[in-house]
């Protein structure tokens, strides 16, 4: 059975950098996109970014455009999620998802189960 493990949250002071990583263990994840959402306390579930895993059709949120980069590495089944400058806005937790391709974002089909992220100002 294929899962999803994100790792690399942790606490980070405003305008400083931290990589997401996301491994699909027990094989690839039979969609075409990965990607990334987040999930603030009292908010709803907002989608960062896609990639397909040929590494093309990328596409972010404006949220974060120009700070987060999101990358892929086929042959370790992991998605990266490079985020800079961060800001305490970006603070929540992450989840890594496979999805099929939705305008300007993701529908996610399979949810790891998540590492939180916190900016402090």
């Amino acid at each position: 059975q294929v899962q999803l493990v994100e790792s690399g949250g942790g606490l980070v002071q405003a305008g400083g950098s931290l990589r997401l990583s996301c491994a699909a263990s027990g094989g690839t994840p039979s969609d075409e996109y990965m990607g990334w959402f987040r999930l603030i306390p009292g908010k709803e579930r907002e989608f960062v970014a896609r990639i397909r895993w040929t590494g093309d059709k990328i596409f972010y949120a404006d949220s974060v455009e120009g700070r987060f980069t999101i990358s892929i590495d086929n042959a370790r089944n992991t998605v990266y999620l490079q985020m800079n400058s961060l800001k305490p806005e970006d603070s929540a937790d992450y989840f890594c998802v496979s999805g099929v391709f939705l305008w300007r974002s993701l529908e996610a089909r399979m949810w790891g189960q998540g590492t939180q992220v916190t900016v402090s100002s």
